[in-house]
């Protein structure tokens, strides 16, 4: 069996983004969704989550943005995130291991609770959100 590095560079960050979103564009549950709102923009969106995990797992600081904001107001409730999560955490698993990679289903994680819990609740509540 091969053993498998910790994420160390944006070239892992690279591989690890491309591979999760092309198993997300090939979901049936998630796959439309993310299909249908990107539409045509997937190479602004996959830059953009380079920068995002650069920023949170290499500690380089090339993200800017309110990650929540173009969630808010998507078709997605608890199977979605929880599918979501599956096919990350797939993905870390089977290319890296280690701190990183531990921290990167960590965030990830942290992330599906603080959206859904977000979306739901102003889905829930007639007031405009401050996003």
């Amino acid at each position: 069996m091969k053993e498998l590095k910790d994420i160390q560079t944006i070239e892992d960050i690279q591989l690890m983004v491309n591979t999760f979103y092309t198993a997300v564009r090939k979901d049936d549950l998630l796959g439309d969704i993310f299909n249908n709102v990107i539409q045509n923009r997937w190479p602004e969106h996959l830059e953009k989550m380079y920068r995002f995990w650069q920023t949170v797992l290499l500690e380089e600081h090339t993200y800017n943005g309110s990650p929540f904001v173009p969630h808010a107001k998507l078709p997605v409730d608890k199977e979605h995130f929880e599918r979501w999560l599956d096919l990350f955490f797939n993905t870390v698993d089977t290319l890296f291991e280690g701190p990183k990679a531990d921290r990167a289903k960590w965030q990830g994680d942290r992330m599906a609770s603080m959206f859904l819990y977000k979306i739901n609740y102003y889905r829930d509540n007639t007031s405009i959100p401050l996003l």
